[in-house]
């Protein structure tokens, strides 16, 4: 009988012993890395930890997380994936374009221009256009800033010019996203009606849009590729300016996670909106003659008009909207 109960005894010990050894193991080996030490390596720390936190006074507990696997993914996107997608997305139009001009050419006015005038953009929509145009236009050099700044900039300017430029930049950037949001807001409301998609404006398509050929297809106020433009500002800005104010107003409607996301979506919202534009810009500039009026002077030649709108001038036409050549207009001879 004691033989047998010395038996069990050494049993329970040994268990006893193994079920410690079980516990002590993972809390072992989760101490192999003191986080506190001086000679600690920050790849030690994420190998070991999911996150480095440590602990404060103060409710708000976001605030003693220190380094979270989540953010190294953010930081590569930032430093790296935007950056190809940046310059992907905005060389490449650049170079779209220069082939486009090189094979195409600038559309020229094939009938001439009449002298006669039609009213295309009256003053409120052209004062809203150029406001929204000139915001946008210091949002995306700034907003480039702070992804290309530091590789780009700062090697030409120094470090004094670059920070004075990235500061100043910041505050137009965030003041301006007022007005820039605003302006969508008038963009989407007064001309909502004109761009909603027909099957005109799948005949435009289909027949290139006086783009591809020398054909000029009917279209209304504004036509298929305009209409893109459209939702492109609607939706682009609308995207760029709700990411921006989680940014701007951090950790009122989000965590850590949201304030991430929201930057994916910003930056790279941003970087197609970019390059989007610069076909708009093109287009109503260098790319088409006698487009530039439409939004210079508010008013444009009857014969372009009767190219790329003829639906429209139709329409003008039966209103009365067709002005009389002055006697002094000198029209160019028919192509």
């Amino acid at each position: 009988m004691t033989t047998l109960f010395a038996r069990i005894r050494i049993v329970v010990v040994a268990i006893a012993v193994l079920v410690v050894a079980a516990i002590a193991t993972p809390a072992s080996a989760q101490q192999q890395v003191n986080p506190t030490a001086s000679a600690v390596q920050e790849e030690q720390l994420l190998q070991q930890l999911q996150r480095v936190q440590g602990r404060i006074s103060i409710p708000d507990d976001k605030a003693a997380v220190l380094i979270q696997p989540a953010g190294q993914a953010w930081r590569h996107f930032h430093e790296v994936t935007l950056r190809w997608i940046g310059g992907i997305a905005i060389l490449g139009m650049f170079g779209l374009l220069a082939v486009f001009l090189v094979v195409r050419g600038r559309i020229r006015l094939a009938s001439g221009f009449s002298g006669r005038t039609i009213m295309r953009f009256n003053t409120f929509e052209r004062f809203v256009h150029w406001m929204t145009a000139a915001c946008f236009i210091v949002l995306g050099i700034t907003g480039l800033n702070i992804t290309f700044g530091k590789t780009l900039l700062l090697p030409l300017i120094g470090l004094e010019a670059f920070a004075a430029f990235s500061q100043w930049g910041k505050y137009a950037h965030n003041y301006l996203s007022f007005p820039f949001t605003l302006g969508v807001l008038f963009i989407f409301l007064i001309w909502l009606k004109d761009n909603i998609p027909d099957k005109v404006d799948v005949e435009w398509l289909k027949a290139g849009g006086g783009l591809v050929g020398s054909a000029h297809p009917p279209a209304r106020r504004f036509n298929a590729g305009q209409k893109v433009i459209y939702w492109v500002v609607v939706f682009g800005g609308t995207a760029v300016a709700v990411s921006g104010y989680f940014l701007m107003f951090p950790f009122y409607e989000t965590g850590i996670r949201g304030m991430q996301t929201s930057e994916v979506v910003h930056g790279v919202v941003a970087m197609l909106f970019v390059a989007a534009m610069l076909a708009h810009i093109y287009i109503g500039t260098v790319g088409m003659e006698g487009a530039f009026d439409a939004m210079g002077t508010g008013e444009v030649d009857h014969n372009w008009a009767k190219e790329h709108h003829s639906l429209w001038v139709e329409e003008e036409a039966a209103k009365g909207g067709v002005s009389t050549p002055p006697a002094n207009a000198k029209t160019a001879p028919a192509a």
